[in-house]
């Protein structure tokens, strides 16, 4: 054995601080660009690149603050000037004539829950189904030609979509009516809840298909009772989604269901809505129809930003219960 060789303990050689020094001094360091990499170097580019993780921090606050300053700015807005014309007289009474002080929307707000009401009962079901199809026969032409002609209709403005379904209905019938309105609206949720839960199913591992086909449960047993259970609450959330974007739908209104100021009188009449109330209130001349329009308006956005929460709130609970 070479007497020249370290020892770590014992005899006459080096003590365990010194051989700890042989090793680092016998150790070639890594080198970049020329030069060794130091403790200092090191610390440097460490305080470095957390100063760019806390500007990029500070960045993504300052667009968030952006993108929320108008929402909190709209919603504070309209308490302000909503909030003095909010009394029980504005839910239960007939608007008055112009001149007389009181009334309320009591027409108008339920002649938007029957249209919304209508259109969800028809349109939900047949989006939830044209959507488990889009999913489930994701590869035939059929569903191809579909998904084409959902996305074209999610893209037509809602103005061109009262514009047809006034030729299509109010033409025809020679009157306005709730059923022209559903109409309108039916076209406009439709490919929102397929298209939604479309994109809700394609979630579900293809696994748990193939596992209830392989014992040996038909296809249309595992589809609605298995994947479409599991992801109730995602669809219930697109759902929601889409109710939140017809209940604040005026233009395909002022062309099918018109306005009314009395009570409702029947799906086969002109009815009055919230939007097209506000809209008609937000015009004219009159001050007392201002506060009411601006009443209005808090009451429309009240009930779509409860509808979002109840959608998010749907969501969240469908995730724990998934994981």
């Amino acid at each position: 054995m070479d007497d020249k060789a370290p020892r770590p303990s014992g005899g006459s050689g080096p003590s365990g601080t010194t051989f700890v020094r042989m090793i680092r001094k016998q150790t070639p360091q890594p080198r970049w660009g020329g030069r060794r990499y130091t403790r200092a170097r090191l610390s440097l580019s460490d305080v470095k690149r957390r100063w760019v993780s806390r500007f990029g921090v500070f960045f993504l606050y300052c667009l968030t603050f952006l993108a929320v300053t108008p929402l909190l700015g709209i919603f504070i807005y309209i308490v302000n000037k909503g909030i003095p014309g909010l009394n029980r007289d504005f839910f239960v009474s007939l608007p008055k004539p112009v001149g007389e002080t009181g009334g309320g929307m009591g027409n108008a707000i339920v002649g938007s829950g029957i249209l919304v009401s209508l259109t969800s009962i028809i349109g939900v079901p047949w989006g939830i189904l044209l959507g488990v199809y889009l999913s489930e026969y994701a590869s035939s032409r059929l569903a191809r030609w579909l998904r084409q002609c959902i996305d074209q209709l999610s893209s037509i403005p809602s103005i061109v979509i009262g514009l047809f379904a006034y030729a299509m209905i109010v033409v025809w019938t020679k009157h306005f009516s709730a059923w022209a309105g559903t109409f309108a609206l039916l076209i406009i949720l439709v490919p929102i809840v397929a298209r939604t839960t479309e994109e809700i199913l394609k979630l579900v591992p293809q696994h748990i298909r193939e596992a209830g086909l392989a014992l040996g449960i038909p296809r249309w047993n595992v589809t609605l009772f298995i994947v479409l259970k599991g992801v109730r609450g995602g669809v219930m959330t697109g759902v929601i989604l889409g109710i939140a974007r017809i209940m604040g739908e005026t233009a395909p209104l002022i062309f099918t269901a018109f306005n009314n100021q009395y009570g409702f009188s029947g799906l086969n009449q002109p009815t009055a809505s919230l939007p097209v109330q506000l809209y008609t209130y937000a015009i004219s001349p009159f001050e007392e129809w201002h506060q009411q329009a601006w009443t209005g308006a808090l009451v429309l956005v009240g009930i779509v930003l409860a509808l979002n929460v109840i959608s998010r709130i749907l969501f969240k609970k469908s995730e724990v219960r998934r994981d």
